[in-house]
């Protein structure tokens, strides 16, 4: 059911505009293709099928394809459409290449228009559920909670019988948490009422891009059909900035609130815009009205908001402390080009004992492989790069005297082929990086050109399941070279390249946008001959993992590209660490043995995956209630560890950076509106364990309830990076006992000396 609504809510935050501008619609308003939708469908199909690395024919066999991924896209959890819904359809089955080939798309929209219906009837039992509100908790009901792989329900009786289950469970949830009949009642019924919002207003041009992504994702999992809006946020994610007045806005309740002010924006100089701060009105320039933005969707709301640099925008706010009859203020600000620095490389440094001596080690951050492509283009010396970034922390690391470096690459999705390539370059002296083989196979080199290191000290790079593409290449590389450490857990599996195709160069008229198709033109290859692709790369010294291979990773997609490998390139290894790796083992399983916070990891660990395999919840209260209190249990354990106000003897220890901590100085000195001491909140979690479920969603909770989680989260102790550190402090003070094993493992480090 999450994945469902998921796709309401990213459709709402993402539209799509392949063709003409649509007015928003009304619920029961059936929806049809748009102008310009079938000619973009018709061009996006003779690229795919000529310029594809896998090129695939639109064809009877894609059809069928293209028709069961389409219905999975708009109900993955089988929680709306019965098997007989499918069945009224089965007679199109094979001829959806007919609908884009001979453009006519009534076939897709009249599908997605059934989804709308049963989306709406779904929900309308729901709510009548909540009002009944008549459960019995003492039955051994369950209720699965993932049925992506589930049929199709036979008949209305057993959906209906499945929706009862979910509100059942969710009502469990919040009696569970304490919470009385009453404000269940409220709270389900606002939840579910809150579902049909964003579902009305989507548009024609949602409905096309999810299923021109069934037709793109049916060839290849990373091949997808991108309208302009989702053209510019990906571009706006590689080169990390934009044009506005740096507010980060989400959408609670049908107002556009403003979730975060970025430090040194437009909006933050001001000091007129504050968190909680409810927009209601944007005139997108100084000439223009007001334009009333309540209840409209957020992606449009954004779009009035952004602007060129220099120009003006005016907003009407209800301040954040007031109510909504409140007095509303007006804003103008002038936009600027705003640096998403969140995600730009970040350093740290941390301290670990080793019996009388002190072992430094340099941690740099590194959220996606980002580049201002057009800056570069255009010859700005100061243009946006991740290589820039850390070649420049590493410096700043030298000066704080660390003995060795980790990257820690988990979570890293990728990003430009130029930079992991320029990366790799920062710690190895020169040569062949990555490979690529296109269609024809014919295979090129990926080269560093640029002789010398940034850092030719030790090295670490950390990886999980969430490191892809980009973080694939830059930690084979550096695994192949010999030239560190990998630690973590088996990556995502991505070893293909992707290219961005504009359709709108076939297009008639200005005025009509075709979008963008973003598809695979090659395969990466790894320098010794094997590739990223399905397996990943395994890490030297393994971590517990934390995801499922089969729900999570290019080995969970039932069309991804196999596995294979070609001839090795002709590269020089700067290094070897076969020697050390199995040292280094050795103490890691010591250490982790007696760590009690690495053993409650492992622990919630397992019990995940244990639900996870178990896929199903009781719905009986007393069972539940058990479960609940040994959870309860679980945490207070392992917060009593976590609150005390001394770390570990064996914790490393954060160094603090001068600049941070005269900024928290800063923030020491100021007081709260009572006249009393601003209160840092303590620690009270680890990354990753699990947690006492309140029922609620995340938008349901006070939004400063919901940033206060996130800062206590971003604030958790790190079991698994701590760990990471300690492996290199381990390796620091073996490599100094042992300069024979130093010499293979850091040659250039030692010819330097």
């Amino acid at each position: 059911m999450k994945k469902q609504l998921l796709l309401v809510a990213v459709l709402a935050a993402l539209s799509v505009q392949a063709g003409a501008a649509v007015p928003e619609k009304t619920a029961d308003t059936p929806l049809k293709p748009q102008p310009g939708q079938t000619d973009a469908a018709l061009w996006a199909s003779r690229v795919l099928t000529k310029l594809h690395y896998k090129p695939v024919p639109l064809d009877d066999a894609m059809s069928e394809k293209i028709f069961d991924r389409y219905f999975k896209s708009l109900d993955a959890e089988k929680m709306f459409f019965t098997q007989a819904d499918i069945d009224q359809y089965a007679i199109v089955r094979t001829r959806l290449d007919d609908a884009i080939t001979g453009q006519n798309l009534s076939v897709p929209f009249g599908i997605f228009n059934l989804y709308q219906q049963r989306f709406n009837e779904r929900i309308a039992y729901a709510r009548e559920l909540v009002k009944q509100g008549k459960f019995d908790f003492t039955s051994d009901e369950t209720y699965q909670y993932d049925r992506e792989k589930a049929d199709w329900t036979k008949s209305d009786a057993e959906v209906k019988d499945l929706w009862r289950k979910r509100v059942k469970n969710e009502w469990l949830r919040l009696k569970l948490a304490g919470k009385d009949d009453k404000s269940i009642k409220e709270t389900l019924d606002k939840r579910y009422e809150g579902y049909l919002s964003p579902s009305r207003k989507l548009t024609a041009e949602d409905v096309f891009q999810i299923f021109m992504n069934a037709y793109a994702m049916s060839i290849e999992p990373h091949t997808n059909y991108l309208g302009p809006r989702a053209a510019d946020a990906f571009d706006i994610a590689m080169r990390l900035s934009l044009e506005g007045i740096g507010c980060v806005l989400q959408s609670r309740d049908d107002y556009t609130v403003v979730r975060e002010v970025v430090t040194g924006s437009p909006a933050g100089l001001s000091g007129k815009i504050k968190v909680g701060d409810k927009i209601v009105g944007v005139a997108k320039d100084d000439k223009s009205p007001i334009t009333e933005v309540l209840g409209m969707r957020l992606d449009d709301v954004v779009a009035l908001i952004r602007g060129p640099k220099d120009s003006t925008v005016k907003l009407e706010i209800i301040p954040a402390d007031a109510g909504p009859d409140a007095k509303h203020t007006f804003v103008t600000l002038v936009r600027q080009k705003i640096s998403m620095e969140e995600q730009s490389a970040k350093k740290a440094v941390y301290e670990i004992k080793d019996g009388n001596v002190k072992r430094r080690v340099g941690v740099i951050s590194l959220p996606t492989f980002y580049m201002d492509f057009e800056a570069r283009r255009k010859g700005d010396k100061d243009f946006k790069s991740a290589t820039r970034d850390v070649k420049r922390l590493l410096v700043e690391l030298k000066k704080d005297k660390v003995d060795n470096v980790l990257i820690d690459l988990r979570n890293n999705g990728g990003g430009s082929l130029t930079e992991a390539v320029e990366l790799t370059g920062l710690f190895i002296d020169k040569g062949p990086v990555v490979m690529q083989r296109n269609g024809e196979n014919k295979v090129e080199v990926e080269s560093d050109t640029d002789p010398g290191m940034a850092w030719d000290g030790p090295l670490g790079v950390m990886i999980n399941r969430g490191s892809a593409s980009a973080s694939e290449i830059f930690a084979a590389a550096i695994q192949d070279y010999g030239r560190g450490v990998i630690i973590g857990e088996p990556s995502f599996g991505k070893g293909t390249v992707q290219t961005l195709f504009g359709l709108d160069r076939f297009a008639q008229s200005d005025k009509v946008h075709y979008g963008e198709l973003k598809f695979t033109i090659a395969q990466f290859f790894r320098i010794n001959g094997g590739t990223t692709q399905l397996r990943g790369v395994t890490p030297d010294i393994k971590l517990p993992t934390m995801g499922d291979s089969d729900t999570f990773g290019e080995s969970s997609y039932d069309n991804a590209l196999p596995w294979t490998q070609i001839k090795p390139a002709v590269y020089i290894p700067t290094g070897d660490v076969k020697e050390i790796v199995p040292l280094l083992d050795k103490k890691h399983d010591a250490r982790v043995a007696k760590d009690k916070d690495f053993q409650y990891l492992a622990e919630d660990i397992a019990l995940v995956k244990k639900q996870r395999k178990e896929n199903s919840v009781s719905l009986n209260e007393v069972v539940r209630r058990k479960e609940r209190d040994q959870q309860e249990a679980r945490s207070k354990l392992r917060e009593a560890r976590l609150l005390s106000p001394t770390p570990g003897a064996d914790d490393p220890i954060l160094v603090p950076d001068p600049k941070e901590a005269l900024n928290k100085a800063i923030s020491a000195s100021a007081k709260t509106p009572t006249g009393k001491q601003a209160q840092t909140p303590k620690v009270a979690g680890v990354k990753g364990a699990l947690r006492s479920d309140d029922g609620l969603q995340g938008s349901e909770r006070s939004l400063a309830a919901e940033l206060e989680a996130e800062k206590q989260a971003k604030a958790a102790k790190d079991v698994l990076l701590n760990e990471a550190v300690h492996i290199l402090a381990d390796e620091v003070g073996l490599l100094k006992t042992d300069t024979r094993m130093a010499s293979r493992v850091l040659p250039y480090a030692a010819d330097s000396k």
